[in-house]
Formats: structure tokens, C-alpha cells, sequence
């Protein structure tokens, strides 16, 4: 059976506590799709010269975010990691993902995770995002995984299609939204129902993009999931909130 991508955004780890619609769509996510053998995510918060993959049995969790209420850092997601599916990783990127013993699970995944499998009980791994690739290479490596979803893997990209915290209003995470984050959303919509990759490639030449996506690291997850999308593949989205006024949470499923 061949294994859905997603891209999901996680937004602000206040997100790990909340009980939105947000939340709501991730839970709903988790009862709706297959049971994988492993969950790789491709996280917005592990960048690096180079292409990794974490390969720890008991990855520990990483508590990547500061000044938040002392709940969020209660909260556990103690997920088992998988060094053989860390090597079979390596083995379909033809040794451009190298294995990494040692790293944790950030919040771009267990934040996440823990709506969607709250039981803790499936494997999770996480790929970094070299700092040196274009967005085409970025697609291109995400389009070697593709046997990976043939043997059990869920692959997740998460980051968040418009992402600006200069911008971010943290009192009201439901409220007012500007009008270039509802139109680059809007625009992502159109692009990834009529598989535009190319423009999405080329995120760049895009209206608002310099508004929408002033860095590029939660914007680039996306690409390694619509990589993933076969011909015959539909993408169908699970959520379509904007948070915070300057942050799109807007996911999607592809195949499953």
C-alpha cells in the first residue's frame, strides 16, 4: 500500500495546549489516514550544510522555542525513532541524506505529532533541509523518497506556507488577518490544486512573497511533499486557517 504525503504547518508551539479548529483538523487527519511503519518529517527547524536524517532508536525531544508558558515544556512526545528506515533513507537518496545518531525530534514534528498520534506508538524520523540547495534541488530530493512510501512511510513536510514574525500578532491567534497573507495563501491554493510546481519553485518571482515568506525555511517543506505527488495523485487540503494574522496553517494530503 502506498502511503499519503502531507505537509501540515504547526505555527506557534502554543498550538502543542490549544484546542482550535487547527488542532480539531490535525486530530481528524490522524483517524483518517493508513497506519504507517514511520513518520519522516521534514522540519522547517533543522537546517544544515547537508542533508541528515535522524537515526537515534529514542530520539530525545527537543524543546525548540523560548519565553512560553512553562506548560508547553511539561508536554511529552516520546516517539521511538527507526535507524534501519534512517538507512533506507541514505540508501534512496544515494548517500545525499546521511544518518545522524545523535539528533532530537524538534517541535515542527512533535507538535504536530502529538495531535495527530497521540499515542506515541509509531516511529518517527526527521530530515533536514541543507542550506545550500535551491528550491529545485530541495524538490528534487524530495522526489528520491518516493519508494519510502511503498514500504510504510508517511513523509510530512512541516513548516507553514506564509510565515512572518515581524508581522505576528501573538495576542489574538484567531482575529484579524492582513491582506497579503489572505492573498499569498489564496494564491498557494490556486498553485498547488492546478500542480503549478514550477511557479512554486519559483516562489521568488510570486506577488507578496517578500510579506509571505521573508525567510524560506518553513516554506521549503512543501516542495519535498509535492515532489511526492504522482499523476494520477490528488491533493486535498485539511486545513485552511491563518493564525496569529501573519501565519498560514493551511495543510494538505496527497494520495492516501
Amino acid at each position: 500500500m502506498q502511503m499519503p504525503v502531507l505537509f501540515v504547518g504547526h505555527g506557534s508551539p502554543m498550538n502543542i495546549i490549544a484546542d482550535n479548529t487547527y488542532t480539531r483538523s490535525m486530530q481528524n487527519l490522524g483517524r483518517t489516514l493508513p497506519r504507517p511503519a514511520a513518520v519522516l518529517v521534514i522540519s522547517a527547524h533543522w537546517q544544515t550544510k547537508g542533508s541528515f536524517v535522524t537515526a537515534a532508536a529514542n530520539p530525545p525531544t527537543i524543546y525548540d522555542f523560548y519565553g512560553f508558558p512553562p506548560a508547553l515544556y511539561r508536554e511529552k512526545y516520546q516517539a521511538p525513532g527507526s535507524p534501519a528506515i534512517a538507512e533506507r533513507v541514505r540508501q534512496v537518496s544515494q548517500n545525499c541524506i546521511l544518518p545522524d545518531g545523535t539528533r532530537g525530534i524538534d517541535h515542527a514534528a512533535w507538535a504536530v505529532l502529538k495531535h495527530m498520534v497521540p499515542a506515541v506508538d509509531i516511529p518517527v524520523l526527521e530530515l533536514s533541509m541543507d542550506v545550500n540547495l535551491s528550491p529545485a534541488e530541495h524538490y528534487a530530493l524530495g522526489r528520491t523518497l518516493a519508494p519510502l512510501r511503498q514500504e510504510g512511510v508517511i513523509i510530512m513536510g512541516s513548516g507553514n506556507l506564509v510565515h512572518n514574525l515581524s508581522r505576528i500578532n501573538f495576542d489574538s491567534m484567531y482575529g484579524e488577518t492582513y491582506d497579503w497573507a489572505e492573498r499569498f495563501d489564496k494564491l498557494m491554493e490556486d498553485l498547488l490544486l492546478k500542480r503549478e510546481h514550477a511557479q512554486l519553485m519559483e516562489f521568488a518571482a510570486l506577488p507578496d512573497n517578500r510579506l509571505a515568506i521573508p525567510t524560506d525555511e518553513h516554506y521549503l517543506p512543501m516542495l519535498y511533499a509535492v515532489a511526492l505527488q504522482e499523476p494520477a495523485e490528488e491533493l486535498r487540503f485539511c486545513c485552511n486557517d491563518i493564525q496569529n494574522g501573519s501565519i498560514s496553517m493551511r495543510s494538505f494530503v496527497i494520495g492516501g
